[in-house]
């Protein structure tokens, strides 16, 4: 009998060709830059202007930052190391930083009705100025009518009218005041005291400080009184212009109000006591060396 042959069938099994993956890498992008979008919504929504002021701040130079920390740092930084009670809170709250520059512009307001309406005579000498610091006001001297008398930190009539309108109008916010006192370059007579521009300044701020309290300013509103001689000219191309001698009074905002008190706290001694740190020669107290008998307008 003949041998059967074996047969081997060979089934060639087709399949589907591949596809790939791009599709997912295309998804996968598509998701992450989806995130990042309404991460970048989340934080807009959640953070202050001065915030968002120094994320600008540091893609445009992170270097500043770093080294410089930045015009708003304040507000990016804690202010106690390690914790502790934050300073810009209020009634345990967050100060409202837009409330705070709404009542400083209603402020402004106010005071330039109150020169267009009581102290109009006055308006060239009195000048208003929003700051990063706060609403500045200035009062100048002008020619052949000075602020204060030659060489004195008495002062004139109409200055004291001019601080005393004012006061009752500032009195209406809760906000701290600065008062600086400036000079012009002209050199302060020589004399046996050591009187000088720097001690007139001061004493000048001292003295719209009083005139201020009279017209019914709180003592407790008052944070500083500075003076700063000729170190800061109004009209820098003529330091002998009557406008350098002149009084800044700065309506603080919270959040300079919190570093200046801050500040101020970081200088005390070993114990956080400002008390055992001297203070500087510029800034005024109520007692002052006498004043030399003057030879030059200041």
């Amino acid at each position: 009998m003949a041998e059967q042959p074996i047969i081997i069938k060979k089934i060639k099994k087709g399949g589907h060709e591949h596809h790939g993956g791009a599709w997912k890498l295309a998804y996968a992008d598509f998701v992450t830059a989806m995130m990042a979008f309404f991460l970048l919504m989340w934080l807009l929504g959640s953070t202050t202007d001065a915030d968002r002021k120094g994320i600008a701040e540091y893609f445009n130079d992170p270097f500043k930052i770093s080294l410089m920390g930045g015009a708003d740092v304040g507000d990016r930084t804690k202010i106690e190391p390690g914790g502790g009670k934050d300073i810009t809170s209020q009634d345990h709250g967050q100060i409202d930083e837009k409330d705070d520059l709404k009542q400083l512009a209603q402020l402004k307001e106010d005071i330039q009705s109150l020169l267009d309406k009581q102290l109009e005579e006055f308006k060239e000498q009195i000048k208003l100025e929003t700051t990063p610091e706060g609403l500045r006001i200035l009062i100048t001297d002008k020619e052949n009518r000075p602020m204060f008398k030659l060489a004195s930190s008495a002062t004139e009539p109409q200055t004291q009218e001019i601080l005393r309108a004012l006061a009752p109008v500032i009195n209406e916010l809760p906000n701290k005041i600065s008062i600086n006192g400036h000079t012009d370059a002209r050199p302060f007579p020589k004399n046996q005291t050591g009187y000088t521009n720097w001690e007139l300044s001061g004493d000048r701020a001292n003295a719209a400080r009083q005139e201020l309290e009279e017209g019914g300013l709180a003592e407790e509103k008052i944070l500083r009184v500075t003076g700063l001689s000729s170190s800061i000219p109004l009209n820098t191309r003529d330091p002998l212009d009557p406008m350098n001698r002149r009084i800044s009074i700065v309506v603080m905002n919270k959040k300079t109000e919190n570093e200046i008190v801050q500040g101020l706290s970081n200088e005390g001694g070993p114990e956080g006591n400002p008390e055992e740190t001297a203070p500087a020669d510029n800034i005024q107290t109520p007692e002052s060396p006498p004043e030399a008998k003057p030879s030059a307008e200041h």
